[in-house]
């Protein structure tokens, strides 16, 4: 069978794109995060995609393979996806031991060229093992914890130029800067580019599946809209975790 026949995040993000809807991809810290997720997963009859940021492998070893455990008793399609993973050597490392059904390569920091060099080699590792990949075009701005601090870093909005370089490295879910920010919104709240999310949207002709980053504060009509312009995959962090 082919990868996309049985990659769990490609197969929730393909059904995603094909009935217009968005799925949340939540940060989980904790066991109690990912029983919470599950449940409300089940109970609302909806895919679901766990997160894991890379320093909770080092932090709580075992919290991947209850996020795993759990994603495969779920009776609701459920994947496993690392995100922002930063360091080179590290993503080999996870691709090779860890059960994770997509990571994502983020190798933003870099300059465009090393980027894509190294986004290139790690989707090809991945890949190999039967795991699916994203990656962020541009740079989106702002900090999360769990991820390296480029809050000094200045946000570059992608081009559809980027769009093409990064199909052309091979990943499977392209993460562009459209306005969205890691972190809080202020008293504005979010405004991103519809237009340049429409246009993104296009270049990609179904090459890859689009996600976007930083949708804690996206109103249900934003959100509405943003599934018009062709997201399939909504990072959330915040808002999952505030109640607790």
């Amino acid at each position: 069978m082919t990868r996309r026949a049985t990659n769990k995040t490609l197969q929730i993000l393909d059904a995603a794109e094909k009935g217009q809807y968005g799925v949340l991809a939540a940060i989980a810290y904790n066991v109690e995060h990912i029983t919470a997720f599950v449940r409300a997963a089940e109970n609302r009859n909806s895919p679901l995609i766990i997160q894991l940021f890379p320093s909770a492998l080092t932090q709580t070893p075992s919290l991947v393979h209850a996020a795993a455990a759990a994603a495969r008793a779920a009776s609701v399609p459920i994947s496993l996806h690392l995100d922002h993973a930063q360091n080179y050597d590290q993503i080999k490392e996870i691709a090779d031991s860890l059960p994770f059904d997509s990571i994502m390569v983020d190798m933003s920091h870099y300059e465009k060229e090393e980027n894509l060099e190294r986004t290139a080699a790690l989707r090809e590792y991945c890949h190999a093992r039967g795991i699916s990949t994203e990656a962020e075009t541009g740079r989106i701005e702002g900090g999360e914890d769990g991820i390296m601090d480029t809050g000094d870093l200045e946000g570059i909005l992608t081009s559809p130029e980027d769009v093409e370089d990064f199909v052309r490295a091979g990943v499977d879910y392209l993460a562009p800067s459209v306005g969205n920010l890691h972190g809080d919104y202020g008293p504005k709240g979010p405004q991103p580019d519809m237009d340049r999310l429409h246009g993104i949207f296009k270049a990609l002709n179904g090459r890859a599946r689009l996600v976007l980053h930083g949708t804690n504060d996206f109103s249900p009509e934003l959100s509405k809209a943003c599934i018009q312009a062709g997201v399939t995959k909504f990072n959330v962090n915040k808002l999952v975790l505030d109640p607790w």
